[in-house]
């Protein structure tokens, strides 16, 4: 039976960051499962765009919110394609700016269970296998708001806050174990359609931002070179594991600071 390739699954495969670190270890010869909450065609093109570059990807519509979805996508990618050794949570939480009194309980409590619950579910599901092999890397995505919370992010800054503590708790069980947890805070704005377009700044605010900042000029993270710190940080040797990142333009001031 011919051996299987170590999977990377990401969960939240966008247009930005999670969709070009699933490129990424696709390139680096590891099969990407990619999980997006919806855009079928943009998931297809995504898929495909890896297999004309030479690697191998399948990919999942995913609603993490619902109940069992991730637990069932870690059992069937175990069981049908083969270890996840590296995952990559990316899921966002962020709604955009709304003050207190324009942030429904629901919609509050939305943002815990993508940005935290969730994350707490793929590790409850997942490190049982790790545990098994004695390896894993989890790849943790985080933003400003786990260290600085503004006017305007409640349910953004609640969220992250709370991914930032988890990955703390896991990384103090599981690290001497042989598990590798991460968490990254990208301390910046990010080239993404998906998030910094639609969420953030509307399309035309976008076309703008990247006029003012984007190639050319670096004032903006590019999704392609923020993927290979991913692939780096998943092949540390254990003597030398980062479980914390602050990354930035080199022009940006740290946000979470000023």
């Amino acid at each position: 039976m011919a051996q299987r390739k170590p999977v990377c699954l990401v969960i939240g495969a966008g247009s930005g960051i999670g969709g070009h670190v699933g490129k990424r270890f696709a390139e680096g010869g590891y099969h990407a499962v990619l999980c997006r909450r919806t855009d079928d065609e943009g998931l297809t093109r995504l898929v495909q765009d890896i297999e004309n570059r030479g690697g191998t990807a399948s990919g999942r519509i995913l609603n993490a919110a619902r109940e069992n979805t991730i637990e069932d996508l870690v059992s069937e990618v175990e069981h049908d394609i083969g270890p996840i050794e590296v995952a990559v949570f990316n899921l966002g939480a962020q709604i955009g700016d709304r003050q207190l009194a324009d942030t429904p309980y629901k919609t509050f409590e939305l943002g815990w269970r993508l940005a935290v619950f969730a994350l707490f579910r793929l590790a409850t599901a997942l490190t049982p296998h790790m545990l098994e092999r004695g390896r894993g890397s989890i790849l943790v995505t985080s933003a400003t708001a786990a260290v600085r919370g503004n006017a305007g992010q409640h349910s953004h800054a609640g969220a992250m806050g709370g991914r930032r503590m988890l990955c703390q708790s896991l990384n103090a069980e599981f690290a001497p174990r042989g598990i590798h947890v991460v968490h990254i805070l990208v301390d910046g704005p990010v080239e993404s359609p998906d998030t910094l377009g639609k969420v953030v700044l509307g399309d035309s605010g976008y076309q703008k931002f990247l006029e003012e900042n984007g190639r050319g000029k670096d004032r903006i993270i590019i999704p392609a070179e923020l993927a290979e710190s991913y692939f780096h940080l998943a092949h540390q040797h254990r003597s030398s594991w980062t479980h914390e990142l602050d990354l930035r333009p080199f022009t940006v001031l740290p946000c979470w600071n000023h």
